[in-house]
């Protein structure tokens, strides 16, 4: 949506303190900046649209801060480009906190800017600047995010946008936040402000591995004759996979991924070690167990992973994680013992490591299985596997990416084959963040060829149905599945297990758990905020046309919704929850 300015009236002119802003986001390159209205920022929201023109970056409305946020992560998830977002004052803040810990857990960067009643009490205006000014607003999320600050000067502004926008990109990544007082914003500037080059504040370079480092490690993996590769926090970038790829042919190491971290490693390729799963699966645990050498390539929970595992694996740990750590939150994980830790991102310990080590001259050959053709049982309701089956089928002669899958996501039956295959989970496991970070990795792929698609349960989708607006509002294409089961259902297996350890009544598991009768009409909630949709789908021999229609819909531009029923008592395993 462009704006309505004629060329005339849309001359650049700095005149305000938000146009400082605004300008310097254009000069960042930020594409986009996601918002719920807040008067806290109208200075900015003015700028944003009669000083820029509503281009560059161009504005998008959504209908609540959580998924304001989320829409944020799942476009640098699909995308691998920040965006930045407004949140009105604390109490927009507030309402986006579980988004921000998510992509803080995730190490996603953006750029976060808030603002407050004035902070000067003087010219605050009755009631609400009051209720909405903070005396120190940072501090609810000042432990999960690379960078806080509160400028007070319009010049100070500058520096608070660069460095929030340096410290954000630099690795490990995540959220920065920008509180912009109501005033500060809206005063007119005195005299000229000059900006500066942008180029000069770049995001801090990768570092490469010291040569002591590299030395020891090519020793270790030389010497080692039972090798696992963990892959875990890794780059989007098709290059860096094949160089991942590389280096397990090289090293004849079994590669294990998590269902948690977006495709990172092919998983029909003979060195993975079978599908990947949401935590360790039984292959995997006897696998590193079996290994004297466990090469971490950024691994989420390392220290749990080996403690699961057992054996006696010396461990080279490859991450700069440790600079993003703090004890307010345990998102850090336990403390892992390693053999070797070169402090650099994985990347340039692969490249690195290849340069020493050679890759192979002939690369592994690597099996691409035709999916078989998909019957549903007519007699029966849908489960994940038939949906995994069904997906399976229908991605033949497509490029899809899965920006979402739910939990016991049948990945035996979808295999990943490259990057984008696959974006992974949210970080911080909380619900409702699945149709946000969907709409924004749509946005983010729209035009690329992909079609975007996110599966989820109804407890997520229901936790943040309103992004659906958003989708519908700017023509974003995508295809949202809910697998349906009508309650949340992982929490009824945790209920189970407690009454069973207590011999007491596992009839009763489901109550305040269930979401039914009344049934949601989630397809009439999808219609409801501007996108098409159907179901919900009861028969398993009705799940291929639906899914194909869902999908020729997002090839045609379109957001589309589609509601199936699973039976969650078939297909699925829970056994990770023992692990959980």
């Amino acid at each position: 949506m462009k704006s309505d300015l004629t060329e005339k009236d849309a001359k650049p002119v700095l005149g305000w303190g938000s146009d400082i802003v605004a300008e310097l986001l254009r000069r960042l390159g930020i594409k986009y900046v996601c918002v719920n209205p807040g008067s806290s920022f109208r200075g900015l929201h003015d700028s944003l649209i009669n000083y820029l023109g509503n281009e560059k970056p161009q504005m998008l409305l959504s209908l609540h801060e959580q998924s304001v946020v989320a829409i944020a992560h799942g476009y640098y998830k699909a995308c691998g480009e920040p965006m930045a977002v407004v949140v009105h004052s604390n109490v927009g803040l507030m309402a986006g906190m579980m988004s921000i810990f998510n992509a803080w857990c995730d190490r996603v960067p953006m750029l976060i800017l808030g603002a407050t009643g004035a902070v000067d009490s003087a010219v605050r205006r009755n009631w609400i600047d009051w209720s909405h000014t903070f005396r120190d607003q940072g501090a609810l999320v000042r432990h999960f995010v690379k960078w806080d600050e509160q400028p007070t000067t319009p010049r100070a502004q500058i520096d608070s946008i660069l460095r929030a926008y340096q410290a954000s990109n630099t690795a490990p990544c995540g959220p920065s936040y920008v509180i912009l007082d109501r005033r500060l914003q809206e005063d007119a500037l005195q005299g000229d402000i000059a900006l500066p080059d942008i180029a000069r504040y770049k995001p801090k370079a990768p570092a490469t591995p010291s040569k002591e480092a590299l030395d020891s490690a090519v020793a270790m993996l030389s010497a080692a004759k039972n090798i696992v590769m963990l892959i875990g926090r890794v780059s989007l970038d098709r290059e860096q996979w094949d160089r991942r790829v590389a280096l397990a042919e090289r090293l004849k190491a079994r590669v294990v991924t998590d269902l948690r971290m977006g495709a990172s490693f092919p998983t029909e390729h003979p060195l993975h070690g079978g599908p990947a799963d949401l935590f360790l699966s039984p292959n995997d645990k006897a696998a590193i167990g079996k290994a004297d050498l466990v090469l971490s390539l950024d691994w989420y929970d390392l220290a749990d992973t080996m403690l699961q595992a057992g054996g006696s694996a010396k461990v080279i740990s490859v991450s700069v994680d440790h600079h993003a750590h703090n004890s307010y939150s345990g998102d850090h994980q336990r403390l892992a013992p390693v053999d070797l830790d070169m402090a650099v991102e994985p990347h340039m310990a692969v490249a690195a490591l290849l340069d020493r080590l050679k890759p192979p001259a002939k690369p592994m050959a690597i099996e691409q299985k035709r999916a078989p053709d998909f019957t549903g049982d007519p007699a029966l309701t849908p489960t994940l596997a038939d949906l995994g089956q069904a997906m399976a089928k229908l991605r033949d002669g497509r490029q899809i990416t899965l920006a979402r899958a739910p939990l016991n996501w049948p990945s035996a039956s979808y295999p990943f084959r490259e990057p984008l295959d696959y974006l992974g989970y949210d970080g911080g496991g909380g619900v409702g963040s699945g149709p946000g970070m969907t709409v924004g990795a749509a946005l983010a792929l729209a035009g690329s060829g992909r079609v975007v698609v996110g599966i989820m349960g109804d407890g997520e989708f229901l936790g943040a149905v309103s992004a659906l607006w958003t989708a519908a509002h700017y023509n974003i294409p995508l295809l949202m599945v809910v697998a349906n089961n009508r309650s949340y259902f992982t929490d009824e297996i945790q209920q189970e297990t407690v009454a069973r350890e207590r011999k007491r009544p596992v009839a009763n598991r489901w109550i305040g758990q269930r979401i039914d009768d009344p049934a949601v009409d989630l397809a009439g909630l999808a219609r409801d905020f501007g996108v098409e949709a159907e179901g919900p789908i009861e028969k398993a021999g009705d799940l291929f046309a639906a899914l194909e229609r869902g999908i020729k819909a997002a090839e045609a531009g379109k957001p589309y919704v589609i509601d199936v029923v699973i039976d969650p008592s078939r297909g699925a395993s829970f056994d990770w929850l023992s692990d959980a």
